[in-house]
């Protein structure tokens, strides 16, 4: 009888990590500031948002607590969206739109917030429309806020993407690596914080 053969090893892959909408911010306003200032890319270009990193930041962690939507992830999709807050797009930085709010591939019409607290508070409604099935109609309540987000009525049905995972493909981008790039960075956020 011959020697039984070795088995194959098969390579280990990477759990892939499930991050969803709804839920509590993992990181606080320092550390998201601190790994901006070290991670943003170089030569550094120019911040071009209405306030300071260190406030904006604060404010998404705000208001995605307001509306129970992940707002640490939120930021990290505004990096996405805006090119590290540079705004070298077809959204510019005056508008308040950190999330292309209207900046459609057919027929753009990039929405305008009249401060960067309003135009964080769209998006996270315009993510909470997404991912909360409750979330019905764009009012108090079942918002916590005001509707201040001129698309959420176009979210059908509500709650069809409640993980950051499914982003894209349609929901919210026509990008088949949105999702990863928001869920690749946040992930990097999470490392240089010290946790998963």
């Amino acid at each position: 009888m011959s020697p039984a053969a070795p088995s194959p090893v098969s390579p280990t892959v990477p759990a892939v990590i499930t991050y969803p909408v709804m839920g509590a911010n993992r990181v606080g306003t320092a550390a998201i500031v601190a790994w901006f200032n070290t991670r943003t890319p170089r030569p550094a270009g120019t911040y071009a948002a209405s306030v300071p990193v260190e406030t904006l930041a604060a404010i998404f962690l705000e208001e995605g607590a307001a509306e129970g939507v992940t707002g640490d992830i939120a930021f990290v999709q505004s990096i996405v969206e805006t090119g590290w807050f540079r705004f070298s797009g077809s959204v510019p930085a005056s508008f308040n739109n950190f999330a292309g709010i209207g900046a459609t591939d057919t027929n753009p019409a990039p929405a305008v917030f009249s401060s960067a607290r309003i135009g964080v508070r769209a998006q996270i409604q315009h993510l909470r429309a997404y991912a909360d099935p409750t979330a019905t109609a764009c009012t108090v309540p079942p918002l916590a806020n005001p509707c201040v987000d001129p698309r959420f009525h176009l979210v059908f049905p509500k709650g069809r993407a409640p993980t950051w995972n499914e982003f894209g493909n349609g929901n919210w981008a026509t990008s088949t690596t949105y999702a990863t790039s928001i869920v690749t960075l946040f992930s990097e956020l999470l490392a240089f914080r010290g946790g998963t």
